[in-house]
């Protein structure tokens, strides 16, 4: 099993405050967590996918954003 990280080791990662991570959680956005007992705890590979989840995506226009040639 991969090494579970704490909410300050990803708050590291991501470069925001736990406040920020306890706030996204509230909200149900950012990396999903788990719970293990009283502990939230999240998987590395959530976290990467996560992140992967916010890069735009290459190969689509937004809507309205298409320029008249």
């Amino acid at each position: 099993m991969a090494q579970l990280l704490t909410i300050e080791q990803v708050a590291d990662q991501l470069q925001v405050p736990v406040d920020t991570l306890y706030y996204w959680r509230s909200k149900k956005q950012g990396p999903p967590a788990l719970k293990v007992g009283k502990h939230l705890r999240w998987q590395q590979a959530d976290v990467d996918a996560w992140l992967a989840s916010l890069a735009p995506r290459s190969n689509v226009t937004p809507i309205g954003s298409r320029v008249a040639s």
